[in-house]
């Protein structure tokens, strides 16, 4: 029997499960039953029936935005195309967000004994794939990388014929023979464009071909040559003659794409696009900003089947399609007008297994694929973002960080060419760059924007000021993310609009304290199976993070410092896994990564606790120890991935979702001078060893005064006495004088030589 309708149906094949063929993406290992299949994603990156969803942010500034501070990161810049996630550092510290690509030579190298028959070569290797730092680089405002380059008695271009003498090749494989900066396809250096090269009958130092070190030290930025895959250098064999050069890190900053944003202000005009791939997969994601109360997002039509997402209400977006098995349409409603002219993010997907719509941080709707239907969607006109073929039903508003499968489509080129669309979006909100801080998210509003701070652990118009408690011996704070009847009535269903989630194989975890007590329990996350997250201060003040995916196994347990946090001065902990990877981040100077024995997703989160910890059973016995001491000192702005405990325990006290025993009070987390000598921590030292470090302290400061009292009278006494017999050493004065005047560029040459590593790294080629 012909099911199929049409003969002439390229998609004339239907699928009855099973794993021949097999559809679960980026690696994922498929299982069958007798009717349908499953994907297993561990350890992949991706998630999602069918492993098609990367776990990972695209770009820096997507963590930034998500309320991350500097740190290592998985990023996935093509989402959910074919390539894989990549370990980059996240410079968050500046303005600008800074994503950093190291290669494997991170030292100065020197170079000697080189010519242009037989040169120096040294070839980069990046810790990403020049496929995935093409789309780094595409996808960034600005990259750059410093070169580092000594030279003496060695040229670069200075030779009668005018043929270099080194280069170095960008990423297409193209010689370049531009030096620090300056325009490309030009031999010259940036001393020449700043006009204080050492030499003016020359454009670069090094060309002056000087018996001393001289330098062509700039920053390359223009991105489309970018990285330096290899330099080469061919004028190191005379006499004295050498270089040490140093290649910086690949740095890019900025996500064209994030912000990339169009807006429509007529309902007959759209932007058009080639047709979405979309046979057995597709995902769309964007963010909107409107006051229409309906209109459509993007339409792709084919013979019969079609794609659409569109705000169906003032408070309702819905996703329809259909691929040949009749249309199908997913609503997601919101409490709240989605009308509103502030940014809404949704998310909808479609794969042979099921469909999904996500709507800002509403519960995921899902829709099961019909068994032995249809599973290839055929589409075949263009794309139209912001109104349909039929110019009917229009998007007035703006529309930005459109994805589909993976590809940020580019609005803002596409804008400027159409009439009824601009490229970008009015408002405060909208420009590059975030005014609200800490997971803040900006609001419009008539002449001005205000900061929701409602997500964040933080306070204050930009969500900077932070949110401080005291705790006391027995003091606890504790939030229930899902009531006890509704994981035996139903598992899945929340308690909470705060936390959606039915499982996590990812944590954000940030906060500050300040104590003097030990063993001490900072920070305690359980699940209903027995699952637990555990920080902890151990006896010895050292800093403890416990993972317990399995009661059948061994926790993982990592000790990013071993000297002691309890000692009254304030720290603060930053915490990020995904999947398998751990990152730490304590104060400035530790950052670390770690993997877990598991990727396995904390399922069903039953709480988050704050000092002691009741009715810690399933926890291993050294976490019972910290938990039932808890915890004295000063907790400030902690967060959760989107719980901020603290903060909701102090501003919404009868919030059933959150319980409080013992004494807390509201308070700046002192500096470690007010801290000893506050009373209120102190009195309850219970023989710790926070109050012995108090005491030797003490006697160490006694100590020291004495001992600087005694060396300042033997200091006085030894300069009377050289002041009596300066009259007889005038001569040998003299004598030394003389022989600290030898030739002033030996400092100069030691000083370079002891910046390049003393080990034997001489190339001689």
């Amino acid at each position: 029997m012909d099911l199929c309708g049409t003969a002439d149906r390229y998609n004339c094949q239907f699928y009855s499960g099973g794993c021949l063929p097999n559809f679960c993406e980026h690696g994922g290992q498929c299982s069958q039953s007798w009717s349908t299949f499953y994907c297993d994603c561990s350890g992949t990156g991706y998630t999602g029936a069918t492993c098609h969803n990367s776990i990972y942010q695209p770009s820096c500034e997507a963590y930034r935005q998500a309320g991350s501070s500097s740190d290592y990161f998985s990023i996935d810049p093509d989402g959910s195309g074919p390539l894989s996630s990549i370990q980059v550092y996240c410079n968050m510290t500046e303005d600008r967000v800074w994503t950093v690509v190291p290669h494997n030579i991170t030292e100065a190298v020197r170079v000697r004994g080189s010519t242009l028959q037989k040169p120096y070569i040294m070839r980069f290797n990046y810790s990403a794939s020049p496929e995935h730092l093409h789309i780094l680089v595409a996808g960034s405002e600005q990259c750059q990388q410093e070169v580092v380059y000594h030279c003496r008695k060695s040229r670069l271009f200075n030779t009668w014929e005018g043929i270099p003498l080194s280069w170095w090749v960008d990423r297409n494989g193209e010689r370049r023979t531009y030096w620090g900066g300056f325009l490309p396809g030009v031999q010259q250096c940036s001393c020449s464009l700043d006009e204080n090269c050492i030499d003016m009958n020359h454009f670069c130092n090094c060309d002056a071909d000087r018996d001393t070190w001289a330098h062509d030290t700039g920053i390359l930025s223009y991105k489309d040559h970018l990285p330096v895959n290899e330099i080469t250098i061919g004028d190191t064999n005379r006499t004295s003659s050498e270089v040490v050069y140093r290649i910086g890190p690949l740095r890019c900053y900025g996500d064209r794409f994030f912000w990339n944003a169009a807006s429509f202000y007529q309902e007959s005009s759209y932007l058009h696009f080639p047709t979405f791939q979309a046979e057995l997969s597709a995902d769309i994601s964007f963010y909107f900003k409107t006051t229409a109360s309906s209109a459509v997002f993007l339409e792709n039509l084919g013979v019969k089947d079609f794609i659409r997402v569109e705000l169906s209400s003032s408070s309702a977006v819905a996703f329809s399609f259909d691929a040949g098995n009749g249309p199908v349409t997913l609503v997601v409603t919101s409490p709240v007008p989605l009308n509103d002219k502030q940014w809404h993010y949704v998310r909808a997907e479609r794969n042979v297994k099921e469909a999904s719509l996500q709507v800002d941080q509403l519960p995921l709707h899902f829709l099961e694929a019909p068994p032995d239907g249809h599973i290839h969607m055929q589409l075949n006109s263009q794309l139209f973002v912001g109104g349909t073929a039929s110019r009917q039903r229009g998007f007035l508003g703006c529309i930005r960080a459109l994805s589909m499968n993976g590809q940020t489509l580019d609005l803002e080129e596409r804008a400027k060419m159409t009439p009824g669309v601009s490229a970008g979006c009015p408002g405060h909100c909208s420009s590059y760059g975030s005014l609200c801080h800490n997971r803040g998210r900006c609001i419009e509003k008539d002449g001005g924007y205000t900061c929701d701070c409602s997500q964040s652990a933080y306070v204050g118009p930009h969500c900077k000021t932070e949110v401080s408690m005291s705790f006391e011996t027995g003091s606890s704070v504790t939030y229930t993310f899902q009531e006890p009847s509704s994981v035996i009535g139903n598992k899945t269903a929340p308690s909470s609009t705060i936390y959606t989630e039915k499982s996590l194989s990812q944590e954000n975890i940030a906060f500050r304290f300040l104590t003097t007590h030990t063993p001490a329990m900072l920070l305690a996350v359980s699940t209903y199976y027995q699952q637990y997250i555990a920080i902890i201060l151990t006896h010895n003040g050292s800093l403890q993070i416990w993972y317990q995916f399995n009661k059948e196994r061994r926790p993982d347990i990592f000790t990013p410092i071993f000297t002691s946090l309890a000692n009254g001065h304030l720290h603060w902990v930053r915490i990020h896994r995904e999947a398998k990877d751990l990152y730490v981040q304590i104060n400035k100077d530790i950052n670390l990564r770690y993997k877990l024995s598991s990727d396995t997703e904390l399922n069903t989160i039953r709480s988050l606790t704050l000092g002691k910890v009741i009715g810690n059973e399933g926890m291993d016995e050294e976490v019972m120890q910290a938990g039932s001491r808890g915890f004295i000192g000063c907790l400030s702005s902690v967060q959760f991935n989107q719980v901020a405990p603290l903060k909701v325990a102090l501003l919404n006290q009868d919030n059933p979702l959150v319980r409080v025993q013992g004494q807390l009070v509201e308070s700046r987390c002192m500096m470690s001078d007010d801290f000893t000598t506050s009373h209120s921590f102190l009195d309850h030292s219970e023989n710790d060893k926070g109050g012995d470090t108090f005491k030797s302290s003490v006697i160490g400061g006694v100590i020291a005064v004495a001992i600087f009292i005694t060396l300042c009278m033997v200091a006085v006494t030894v300069r009377f006495l050289y002041q009596h017999h300066q009259a007889n050493q005038k001569d040998s004065i003299k004598e030394k004088a003389h022989r600290h005047s030898l030739e002033p560029s030996y400092d100069t040459e030691l000083d370079l030589r002891n910046s390049v590593q003393d080990s034997r790294r001489e190339y001689f080629i």
